[in-house]
């Protein structure tokens, strides 16, 4: 059994070594990291030569934590840049791009009379905290 395995361990690294990369190497154009100083400054880039591009330049937050804005790109199949622009901070990742979903806009205006029961429900629960 053990011979079993061992055999066809070597015919699948021979069989492998034999096959075509589908996804061949990319290289690194330009790569930059500056770790934390004393006050936590720190960044990173890079460029690859695919057309990725990423970019952070951050520092210590008030909580410790660590704040960061940066952005990042690469080429679409249609030969565009997608761009991602962020904030990590105290309040969270905040990306910014044109690839990011939107909420349509509220079909129509809502009607008066559902506006009005909003209000009475305010008021309702107004006068019961007030008891």
């Amino acid at each position: 059994m053990m011979k079993l395995a061992v055999i066809l361990a070597v015919v699948a690294v021979a069989v492998a070594d034999k096959l075509p990369l589908t996804n061949p190497p990319v290289a690194i154009l330009h790569s930059q990291q500056v770790n934390p100083d004393e006050f936590g400054a720190h960044s990173s880039d890079f460029e690859a030569e695919n057309g990725i591009k990423f970019q952070f330049a951050g520092n210590e937050g008030v909580g410790g934590g660590s704040n960061m804005a940066g952005s990042w790109s690469y080429l679409k199949e249609d030969g565009s840049v997608a761009t991602v622009q962020f904030v990590a901070d105290e309040n969270g990742f905040q990306p910014q791009s044109d690839l990011l979903p939107v909420a349509p806009a509220f079909p129509h205006p809502i009607p008066q009379f559902v506006l009005d029961q909003i209000e009475f429900a305010r008021l309702e629960d107004e006068a019961k905290a007030n008891e």
